[in-house]
């Protein structure tokens, strides 16, 4: 069966729906605020995030489109911050929750054993690397990928009795106070004061700014010498990590790939030190990045590996996989009501059945390298778009300011403004998107691993045609009054 039938089998109506009335390449939106909206912000908490930039009232969705409640039609690249691989209410996900539904399975069950669980433990384990499912153990956590990052901390910590843990520049672990200890980002962590306590940051690989000032294979060797001394100069002030904690690819950090030499130095470094490496598969795992796990780029095999988001085929669910020599913490060590989600993990089970019986991880391969060809070819007409990068349909765009200084290391400066501009015209245009990175510099691609070439295409002419209007809206902007002379 091809993607094409995959994508309109089924409930397709609604798809082709909402793919018809998608007109706001031509039509731009004006985006009035609906009174949903109006009541979210008298009665929702200020932490709040995504209605602020993307102000939406949704009513329908299917495939890649959503429908807000003016019945304006958009196309999404956020995808549920990359939980909605197969793009919203794919029908196998759809019919796998029916079926626990028609069956009279308990919805709820602590950690208590189901066929539904059976099975999907046994799916997941099947796309795991071979030296990883060998030996592994699996522990489900509350229905968060936050939650299932403090329960891998927990597990280093108990089974090799230290403390501290290495992290790195840019990372993302997730908000709460033990895994926010790990993020690079500053902003959140200020109002809670000191929360780096326990923690070592690292360079990143991050090639476009990197640390150290090179670019290439000098950067990523600069970055691992300075690894190897911080785990083992005895006068270097770091004492020996519990764990080393990365994603392969940042995601909130500014879609940054690590390149696989440097995987492949970091798990040999950690192996050497006899410290557990974990890898943070939450947003980059279930094929994103063209292969079932962002770390498979560097050929390595971890310790520890943190899995959210898609992995419950759009419904909450986590879990840590594990090496079994490190299952030495006791009975409640760690738990979660709602760990024995039953739907998320029937949803689970058939987006793994899917993903495998499509390749959707080749395809994902494929159309990430077509999404940065076509945002290549724009970097030619907008010296803005700095910088192009990523994996599979894990891609981001930094957006900068080339006519401001560069700092001491040669980096351009971040452009902030116009990042929020192009998201904006994006969504005036019809398409979702979001920002990350340094300064919120960085417009971040993340569709369904269902999207198909046509409607690719589309998403790429939708951008040039957003970064063309914020250029000419900013310059306007800029202008002197005519007035003020």
């Amino acid at each position: 069966m091809s993607i094409s039938s995959v994508v309109h089998g089924g409930s397709a109506a609604l798809g082709r729906e909402l793919a018809g009335r998608h007109q706001a390449l031509s039509a731009p939106y004006t985006l009035t605020r609906h009174p949903l909206l109006e009541r979210q912000d008298a009665r929702e908490s200020s932490a709040r995030s995504y209605p602020r930039r993307i102000p939406l009232a949704l009513r329908r969705a299917h495939g890649i489109y959503v429908e807000d409640m003016e019945g304006r039609v958009f196309i999404d690249c956020l995808a549920g911050a990359g939980t909605l691989a197969l793009g919203h209410n794919h029908p196998v996900v759809v019919d796998a929750i029916r079926q626990v539904l028609d069956d009279g399975l308990p919805l709820h069950t602590l950690d208590l054993t189901t066929p539904v669980k059976d099975r999907f433990v046994q799916d997941l384990y099947e796309i795991l690397p071979p030296a990883l499912a060998a030996n592994a153990r699996i522990q489900f956590c509350g229905p968060t990928g936050a939650d299932a990052v403090e329960a891998a901390l927990k597990l280093v910590k108990t089974a090799n009795g230290r403390a501290t843990m290495l992290a790195f520049h840019g990372a993302y672990h997730g908000m709460t106070q033990g895994a926010l200890q790990l993020m690079g980002s500053l902003g959140p962590k200020q109002p809670l004061g000191g929360l780096q306590q326990g923690v070592q940051f690292m360079p990143y690989p991050y090639d476009y700014r990197c640390p150290f000032g090179q670019r290439g294979d000098a950067g990523v060797q600069a970055g691992l010498n300075y690894l190897h001394t911080v785990l083992t100069d005895p006068e270097g002030g770091v004492p020996a990590p519990a764990g080393i904690i990365l994603e392969a690819v940042q995601g909130e950090g500014g879609v940054i790939p690590a390149p696989a030499a440097w995987l492949r130095g970091v798990r040999e470094l950690s192996r050497e030190a006899g410290v557990p490496l974990l890898l943070d598969e939450v947003q980059s795992g279930f094929g994103r990045t063209g292969k079932w796990f962002a770390f498979e780029h560097g050929d390595i095999t971890p310790d520890v590996v943190v899995l959210s988001k898609a992995i419950g085929g759009s419904l909450p669910l986590s879990v840590v996989v594990y090496r079994q020599e490190l299952d030495l913490w006791q009975p409640g060590a760690h738990a979660g009501t709602f760990r024995g989600n039953q739907l998320a993990m029937a949803a689970g089970s058939a987006t793994i059945g899917l993903l495998r019986r499509e390749n959707l991880p080749a395809h994902a391969e494929r159309m990430g390298q077509r999404l940065m060809q076509g945002l290549r070819q724009l970097q030619g007409l907008h010296p803005q778009l700095g910088d192009v990068r990523g994996r599979g349909l894990m891609v981001g765009v930094e957006v900068i300011d080339p006519d401001a200084p560069r700092n001491r290391l040669g980096h351009p400066a971040a452009a902030t403004a116009m990042a929020r501009a192009i998201q904006a015209e994006c969504l005036r245009h019809g398409l979702i998107i979001e920002l990350g990175g340094r300064h919120g510099s960085v417009v971040r691609f993340l569709p369904p691993l269902i999207i198909t070439e046509a409607q690719l295409d589309h998403v790429i002419e939708i951008f040039a045609v957003a970064v063309a209007a914020a250029r000419r809206a900013l310059q306007r902007a800029s202008q002197p009054s005519p007035l003020a002379a």
